[in-house]
């Protein structure tokens, strides 16, 4: 499947500036929602749980993200202009990142958060986060600011690939890209 949109790797200039604010207009504009469109549609292609518009080298205040729940259902979450508050708890886990093929580091994040911003449509939004969904927002919240894993990360490595023994038992990383 190909990417609708080419992500951008680093050390490209743009992952590392501080995105611009959408406007209310600019949000109505088709090239916005198709931008949206294409968004979500680059990150299953990845796959990755999340992308932000820095990413496909725009440098506006958006992100996507889709982490399936505990019981496997998937929700596609489009943020505008979003705003990460309500910071509670710690954890440190293993992530990966679209911009960061083959890189792996671990990262302590807040356990849980608010994320308020508008929808796709311009309407106020407010998800209340735990778990990976939570880690997903704040990871993709830091590039909105240029801010990439390898800035936060310990233990930064490569990425080990999925090995198989003569039983056939598969082993590989939990990780997922972001």
């Amino acid at each position: 499947m190909a990417y609708r949109r080419r992500i951008l790797t680093d050390p490209h200039p743009i992952l590392r500036k501080v995105a611009k604010k959408v406007t209310a207009l600019e949000l109505r504009m088709p090239l916005t929602q198709q931008l949206i469109d294409d968004m979500l549609e680059t990150m299953y292609a990845a796959p990755g749980i999340g992308l932000a518009a820095p990413q496909v080298g725009v440098s506006k205040r958006i992100f996507v993200a889709d982490v399936a729940d505990e019981e496997g259902q998937r929700k596609p979450y489009v943020f505008v202009n979003p705003v990460i508050t309500e910071l509670q708890g710690e954890e440190t886990a293993t992530e990966g990142c679209l911009s960061l093929p083959g890189i792996l580091g671990d990262v302590t994040r807040a356990q849980s958060c608010v994320v308020t911003g508008w929808d796709r449509h311009g309407r106020k939004v407010r998800v209340e986060a735990s778990g990976l969904l939570a880690r997903c927002f704040q990871h993709e919240a830091d590039h909105l600011d240029g801010i990439l894993i390898t800035d936060k990360a310990t233990n930064i490595r490569e990425a080990v690939a999925v090995t198989s023994d003569s039983a056939g038992a598969r082993s590989a990383p939990t990780d997922v890209s972001i």
